[in-house]
């Protein structure tokens, strides 16, 4: 019998990099066992037009318990568990491919927004409790992150009542930081072992933690 199984979505490198976490996490996590579940992952284009249709090919047959995108947040110093995906396209900088659209829905009459379905306030207790920095954002921006983020829940919402998705924002690794000085960072030893627990966590918590995590800013 097959295990029950996660998807992972990473980014490639973008806006100069030559690395993301993301990808080097995915790439370590590819086919390793958490909770029972085994880990699969799909690398995405830091590009608006070339990411829906993969996400929906993944997401068609609805197999995954959880689907969990990770990004690049450069500058943010914790692992940042995501409340909220905005239909909204406002590129700060051009994609992978040029584009930079400006004030754009993600899905044309699309809900304004949608609400991760993962457990972030047992996520974050769990990362905390490991020593590993975590917060709870109530921004995922409104870039290409923000877009799988939005189009994960949507098309889960569509056809595939029983899966949970979220996204996961990322520090920069250490190499990353050298070069913006003052800037956060990471290692990436750290970074796998806060998504490994942060999964088992959605996983064991059919149901959010009731404690505090809002902001008054």
């Amino acid at each position: 019998m097959n295990a029950p199984r996660v998807l992972i979505t990473a980014f490639e490198a973008f806006e100069g990099e030559t690395l993301n976490p993301s990808l080097e996490i995915a790439l370590r996590l590819d086919q390793q066992m958490i909770a029972g579940h085994r880990v699969e992952i799909e690398i995405l284009p830091v590009a608006f037009a070339d990411t829906h249709e993969p996400l929906r090919r993944r997401l068609l047959a609805c197999e995954f318990a959880l689907v969990i995108g990770l990004g690049l947040a450069g500058g943010r110093s914790s692992v940042s568990l995501e409340r909220v995906a905005i239909n909204l396209i406002d590129a700060r900088i051009a994609d992978n491919r040029g584009a930079q659209p400006i004030d754009q829905a993600i899905v044309p009459d699309g809900p304004a927004a949608y609400f991760s379905t993962l457990p972030v306030k047992a996520m974050r207790q769990a990362l905390v409790a490991a020593g590993i920095p975590a917060q709870i954002s109530f921004s995922a921006g409104s870039y290409v992150c923000n877009q799988v983020f939005y189009l994960l829940l949507h098309e889960l919402g569509l056809r595939c009542s029983g899966a949970r998705a979220g996204f996961i924002h990322l520090p920069y690794l250490p190499a990353q930081a050298a070069a913006h000085p003052g800037a956060a960072s990471m290692a990436l030893d750290t970074q796998v072992a806060a998504i490994e627990r942060a999964i088992a966590a959605a996983l064991a918590t059919p149901d959010d933690l009731q404690l505090v995590g809002g902001s008054t800013h």
